[in-house]
């Protein structure tokens, strides 16, 4: 079983940054992708961006440019800093872990709020 644990949501003006954090439990967490969705009040749960264990990355267009995903696998955890925030970006931020080793298990965290208002 592996636990996840995210941080770092709050408050924020828009234009405003913040850095969320993904922590996950195991001795292997190099081995593992590590996602971060979003989920607004009312709406859908959405993919913003994703980091592989070789390091690639993947974003949604709609955070392209100002969110990056990055990964110290030495601390078992996975950011996600957040430029430039908008008002649409308000939501409950989850991180998912995947582990594919012939067959596929997935981890989520609780979340952390996200709200940009003035």
């Amino acid at each position: 079983q592996v636990q996840v644990v995210e941080s770092g949501g709050g408050l924020v003006q828009p234009g405003g940054s913040l850095r969320l954090s993904c922590s996950a439990s195991g001795r292997m967490f190099g081995l593992y992708h590590v996602a971060w969705y979003r989920q607004a009040p009312g709406g859908q749960r959405e993919l913003v961006a994703r980091i592989t264990n070789g390091g690639r990355t993947d974003y949604d267009d709609s955070v392209r440019g100002r969110f990056t995903i990055s990964r110290v696998d030495a601390k078992n955890t996975v950011y996600l800093q957040m430029n430039s925030l908008k008002p649409e970006d308000t939501a409950l931020y989850s991180c998912n872990v995947r582990i594919v080793r012939g067959t596929t298990a997935e981890y989520w965290g609780q979340g952390t709020q996200v709200t940009v208002s003035t």
